[in-house]
């Protein structure tokens, strides 16, 4: 496994979700949150400031419902240090996503092509905001590229689902 740019000193290796605050995902979900994880953990860059380079082991978690924590480690998964950042910026955007992505599910079981791509069209245009978002607000913390946002924006996402 190599990040974009195919330097293993600055990619995630390993990622887990502290979704204990979840009560339940459905299929669509789990599927998603799957794939975001598999496709990060295959390509990805991860360069936090001031941190030694890795590879990194990371834990993603929210605490107190208002900060995304970004727990990082080493490969033997001692840890190197947290990024945190607040999540508020983020709660119009995942609601949004939420929302195409609900309309978009039902869609494919019965609506014209042509409304499902619109819809799929509105859930990537909703995701990409919320990745170059997420991009910019980690800016000066931890450098990352786009995929390596968009899959870390799935993954907050699934971490705001409440049940």
């Amino acid at each position: 496994m190599t990040t974009g740019n195919g330097d293993i000193r600055f990619r995630i290796s390993d990622i887990q979700l502290d979704d204990r605050l979840v009560v339940r995902r459905s299929a669509e979900v789990e599927h998603e949150m799957a794939v975001a994880i598999y496709d990060l953990l295959e390509s990805n860059h991860f360069e936090p400031e001031g941190l030694p380079p890795g590879p990194y082991r990371v834990c993603l978690a929210v605490r107190d419902g208002r900060s995304l924590v970004f727990g990082i480690g080493d490969e033997k998964d001692r840890p190197l240090g947290e990024v945190t950042m607040p999540i508020k910026s983020f709660r119009r955007i995942v609601k949004d996503y939420f929302t195409v992505c609900e309309s978009y599910f039902e869609a494919i079981k019965s609506a014209p092509p042509s409304r499902i791509e619109a819809l799929d069209m509105g859930r990537r245009s909703l995701h990409d905001e919320g990745a170059t978002l997420l991009r910019e607000t980690l800016d000066k913390r931890v450098t990352i590229d786009m995929e390596t946002s968009r899959r870390l924006f799935t993954l907050l996402c699934v971490l705001h689902i409440r049940s």
